[in-house]
């Protein structure tokens, strides 16, 4: 109810989440996207499922899209062979103004920069293979969001992410100041949104709150 609360209080179009529970036992064995679905009145969800395991205990997460717009199925790409690993990209479709954009959430959890780098090819080449088929349907170029657990400022996978999007659509990386992890008292920034160029009159704030182990991103900007 608190996260409610907070989506209440930014009343934003589009809400990427990483990590949300669709019916997992540890989590109260509940429906936690149709929740605040239901609460703040989206009109459309969709969840792209990284984990799904049945039984006594019930785990299934994944990452997911809120939208006041209409939106079409997506499609998860896992980013990791090991189904206890948190790694998963999502990329579904909404309607914007008569125009399609595609928003995307990324969960890029890693222990090895090898494996970093690695899991950031699969997005590229995710991206690369889509854009020449689907560039006429949309709006702008895909938005990518999500929880890197990485610095930009180092050599790691998120800033290999960042050269990529620069060099291939100069993209803007945000937030450009404003630490996100730990959120009791935030010592990194780990959370960030990718705007493709179109994307204009800027505005990006790291939300004061203690909801999660990240603050949350906010980010408000024109589309063509």
């Amino acid at each position: 109810m608190r996260i409610a609360k907070l989506l209440e209080k930014l009343n934003p179009d589009v809400v990427a989440l990483q990590e949300i529970d669709e019916n997992s036992t540890w989590a109260g064995s509940f429906d936690q996207l149709e929740f605040l679905r239901g609460v703040r009145r989206f009109s459309s969800r969709r969840l792209g499922i990284n984990n799904r395991r049945t039984g006594l205990l019930k785990l299934n997460y994944g990452n997911a899209i809120l939208s006041k717009h209409r939106s079409r199925s997506g499609k998860t790409s896992r980013l990791a062979k090991n189904v206890w690993v948190k790694k998963v990209f999502y990329l579904p479709r909404s309607m914007c103004m008569g125009g399609v954009f595609r928003s995307s959430t990324c969960t890029c959890t890693t222990d090895r920069v090898r494996t970093g780098f690695a899991r950031v090819e699969q997005v590229m080449t995710y991206l690369n293979r889509k854009q020449p088929l689907r560039r006429a349907h949309w709006a702008v170029p895909p938005i990518v969001c999500g929880d890197f657990n990485n610095p930009s400022h180092t050599a790691d996978a998120t800033a290999s992410l960042f050269r990529y999007f620069s060099q291939r659509g100069h993209y803007s990386l945000h937030p450009r100041r404003g630490r996100t992890f730990p959120s009791p008292l935030p010592q990194r920034t780990l959370d960030f949104i990718f705007l493709p160029p179109g994307c204009v009159e800027v505005y990006c704030l790291v939300v004061r709150s203690m909801l999660s182990d990240h603050r949350p991103v906010m980010v408000e900007c024109k589309l063509p």
